[in-house]
């Protein structure tokens, strides 16, 4: 090696490049001036462009080295140069510079090294035909590569960007179902038909008919089925029917989370919910779910819903054949419903035969037992139990209760979802209807304008649990909105008067005069009397139909409903502890006109019909008073709703309680609610009417049940309360007649079947004797011959009537203190009204000493002529 230092731009390469005549000589080339002076690319063939194209990166330097060398060469000449030659002699080593012989030289190597890459790969066979078209595996492989990277990148960002959604409203919805004390069904209240069940209410058979019928690898198998998903696209596309490749964890969230919408997105949403769902929840909570989503037909969501349309019954009452229907049934609710698409049978029967033969399958049912199971014919579609009938009057009695108490708001039950279980029997609720029907509804007469005025309620309760057993609202509910039995704008007359005698009992309370106030305590009975001791303005109350009925005592005076005696036994006893009284009884302390004036005890408050029977109810205790209770339990999916416990309290002393039934069996058994003996049982009650007969009432009880009737007149157009005359084709309608036939009816029936009970009764001191120095002068202990209300023999003379001095006691069959004069009635007990004849007849006016009291015909009055009114001349119990 020279000891010279190298010239600049020398390098090892160029040095074993530098060979051009044996290169050329290898390639079967001459290298000649023209070659080493020709431009890059010219003369190239399209493929040795190709191949210069292929390798410019690889030979960037080369090629780059190339350019700069050649814009200052000489052209070549083939001949190299002596490396050391120096023509001038004179040149300085400190720059040197190579001669234009190697210069040419290393261009030259250069230039042969690219033509031969470029030649190599020209003489590569050519792609020809269908070859042109299949890509390399080099290419195929990179798409492979990208595809994979494209599908996992896609995925990864699907996960984190899909979050699970909250649940739609319509897979939440659900209705309150409210049941009868049995558990049978009442009503449904909510737009969507689903009750949410927990898993365990669902038989296991039931639940593996379902996987039987929909995915038998759920437990076993992920979330979700790639392979199902390709198999059901693939069959639907090839004309095999459009199939769903889906799992039952995506069907439940295409349920639950999204809709039922065919889309590309809603898909991809289920497939990335799905896949998050199987790893945060367990198995059994998704088919739980699940269950509860799917829509089974007949408007019935879940399968407890649909357990009750086509069976009637809970779900968990379902056996292995029914259970396998309704698995049927997901695939196609309308294609398999045999009942209402009687073609669709042998559809539904090869569906069916399919899921039970998967049961066998999966050894989830024997051979043997599958052998043995017959199709279960479903029931006939029906109309959900919604709000017609009684039920609505059911289902908003029981929200106002609920709401009142604080157990439910409205906007709480309005969520769904509760399973109300009231204590309404449904024995006793069929039993109360029909008895309205057949003694109220079948009477009504469409021409008789008076008949659409008619309007029933009717609450039933047990005494001593204060249970609401019964209720009639209204002839239906979506055609009547009112509840009659909860509604608080009718008078309730008369039935408030046994009140008056439980506070005076209570209060052990006298009379102005100073007489203890018990059953035989006597007082003036006329009509307009005003009463005595009362500091307010004048009160003087008109007795029914302006009878007046002298000296007569407590007992006699609740038979008759005279209103003088009680509007001044209020005054005797203080309004104040009456009304204080009712309260303590059962009455709402915001009953509207509850005050304490002398009028309290004809009744103008206004209680509702469940009011007067939880205070009726409490008599019939002996005093006792439980609130009464329409709910027995409330469940949301499965958890129970707390509810408060009953009171109950000794509203007044038993005493008090009991002496008032005493008078109370007088009513029914001789008095003006005679026609509730129909019942067949020792019963106690009092009959009222309203003001202007806008509503005639009546309550009673017997020891096992109390129950309250009121029939009411309303302009169904207008609203306005109504009178009840001529209704129901009768002059007039009053507590004795249509209430007391139903109360009769309803209680003979409801307590049909059970032991006879009579009232065990402990009654106030002096209650069967009069107080002492007053007697009943109708009394028959009486041995006085000239006493006018001693008994007579048959066909007796009636004696002359004689002024009874204060009491104005008159002749016998005059009205009392009419003076002097031969009688016009019936010999007996003078100035008694008649009693009623068979039940809801206007009993005549007697003619002839000794002939009983013959009943008349109804007969409608004439249009022309104006109703009587609360005075006319026509008698009637009260």
């Amino acid at each position: 090696m020279s000891d010279e230092p190298q010239q600049q731009g020398w390098t090892p390469r160029d040095a074993t490049a530098a060979d051009p005549p044996d290169t050329d000589k290898r390639h079967g080339t001459e290298t000649g001036p023209d070659d080493t002076d020709q431009a890059p690319g010219e003369d190239e063939t399209p493929e040795a462009d190709e191949a210069r194209a292929d390798d410019e990166d690889s030979n960037d330097d080369e090629a780059r080295a190339e350019e700069e060398a050649g814009d200052d060469e000489e052209p070549a000449t083939g001949q190299a140069a002596p490396a050391d030659e120096d023509p001038d002699g004179d040149e300085e080593p400190d720059r040197p510079a190579s001669s234009p012989h190697k210069e040419q030289a290393g261009a030259t190597a250069t230039a042969a090294m690219n033509a031969r890459t470029k030649k190599g790969r020209a003489s590569r066979p050519k792609r020809t035909g269908w070859r042109r078209a299949v890509p390399t595996w080099r290419v195929t492989l990179g798409a492979l590569l990208f595809a994979s990277l494209l599908v996992i990148g896609g995925l990864v960002t699907g996960y984190l960007l899909v979050d699970i959604p909250p649940a739609n409203a319509a897979a939440t919805a659900q209705t309150n179902v409210y049941l009868y004390e049995d558990g049978t069904h009442i009503a449904r209240d909510g737009d969507v038909n689903r009750e949410n069940v927990s898993l365990d209410k669902i038989p296991l058979p039931v639940r593996r008919a379902v996987l039987a019928a929909e995915d038998r690898d759920f437990y076993s198998a992920p979330a979700i089925d790639p392979m199902a998903m390709v198999r059901a696209a693939w069959n639907t596309v090839t004309g095999k029917g459009k199939q769903s490749g889906s799992t039952i964890t995506q069907q439940y969230v295409k349920n639950y989370y999204l809709g039922q919408e065919q889309t590309i997105t809603r898909k991809v949403k289920e497939f990335f919910i799905a896949i998050k769902l199987g790893r945060n929840q367990s198995k059994n909570e998704i088919l739980e779910g699940y269950l509860n989503t799917s829509y089974f037909g007949r408007n019935a969501y879940g399968i407890q819903a649909a357990a009750h349309a086509y069976y009637g019954k809970d779900v968990e009452d379902l056996d292995i054949a029914q259970g396998a229907y309704l698995a049927s049934l997901l695939n196609a609710p309308n294609a398999y419903d045999v009942a209402t698409y009687p073609e669709n049978k042998q559809a539904a029967l090869a569906r069916w035969k399919y899921v039970l033969g998967g049961m066998v399958k999966e050894k989830w049912l024997s051979a043997a037992d599958r052998a043995d199971l017959t199709f279960p014919m479903p029931e006939r579609a029906k109309p959900v139990s919604g709000l017609s009938g009684q039920g609505g009057y059911i289902v908003q009695a029981v929200k106002d209760y609920l709401a009142a108490r604080g157990i439910l708001d409205e906007k709480t039950l309005a969520t769904g979802g509760h399973r109300i279980t009231t204590t309404l029997q449904r024995g006793k609720q069929d039993a109360l209807s029909a008895a309205v029907d057949e003694q109220v509804n079948s009477e009504l007469d469409s021409e008789r304008e008076a008949d659409r005025n008619v309007r029933v309620g009717g609450v039933s309760v047990e005494p001593a649990t204060g249970k609401v057993v019964a209720m009639y609202g209204g002839i239906d509910y979506t055609k009547q909105f009112v509840n009659n039995a909860t509604r608080r704008d009718y008078q309730v007359g008369s039935t408030f008067k046994p009140f008056v005698i439980a506070a005076a009992v209570e209060n052990r309370s006298t009379t102005q005069d100073g007489h203890p106030i018990n059953p035989n305590t006597v007082y003036v009975g006329d009509s307009k009397r005003p009463v005595q001791g009362w500091t307010g303005a004048r009160y003087a109350p008109e007795n029914e139909d302006d009878v007046s009925y002298g000296p007569i005592p407590v007992r006699r005076a609740a038979d008759e409903s005279v209103n003088a005696v009680f509007a001044q036994m209020a005054v005797d006893v203080g309004p104040s502890r009456v009304m204080d009284t009712a309260i303590a009884l059962g009455l709402p302390r915001t009953t509207p006109d509850l005050s304490p004036s002398p009028s309290i005890a004809l009744g103008p408050a206004t209680a509702s019909v469940l009011d007067m029977a939880g205070a009726y109810a409490t008599l019939a205790n002996h005093g006792k008073h439980t609130d009464y209770t329409l709910v027995e339990s409330i469940t949301k999916n499965g958890a129970e709703v707390p509810l408060p416990e009953p009171s109950s309290e000794q509203a007044v002393t038993r005493e008090a309680a009991d002496t008032t039934t005493a008078v109370l069996r007088g009513v029914v058994d001789g008095g003006t609610g005679s026609a509730a003996q129909s019942a067949g049982r020792p019963a106690a009650g009092k009959t009222g009417t309203a003001e202007e007969d806008r509503a005639a009432w009546f309550a009673g009880y017997t020891p096992e049940l109390a129950t309250v009737i009121a029939v009411m007149g309303q302009n169904p157009k207008t609203g306005a309360q109504t009178p009840l005359y001529g209704a129901l084709g009768m002059s007039r309608i009053n507590g004795g007649g249509a209430p007391a036939q139903i109360w009769g009816q309803y209680t003979a029936a409801a307590l049909e079947g059970t032991p006879v009970q009579g009232f065990d009764l402990r009654l106030a001191p002096g209650s069967n004797e009069p107080p002492p120095g007053q007697r009943d002068p109708r009394s028959p202990e009486s041995g006085n011959p000239e006493d006018p209300y001693r008994p007579r023999d048959p066909g007796e003379q009636a004696g002359t009537g004689r002024d009874g001095g204060p009491y104005g006691v008159g002749g016998a069959g005059s009205r009392p203190g009419l003076g002097e004069g031969p009688g016009t009635g019936p010999a007996g007990p003078p100035g008694r009204i008649p009693r009623p004849g068979p039940p809801g007849r206007i009993p005549r006016t007697p003619t002839g000493a000794g002939s009983p009291t013959a009943p008349v015909t109804p007969v409608a009055p004439d249009p022309a002529t104006p109703p009587a009114g609360p005075t006319g001349p026509a008698a009637r119990p009260h």
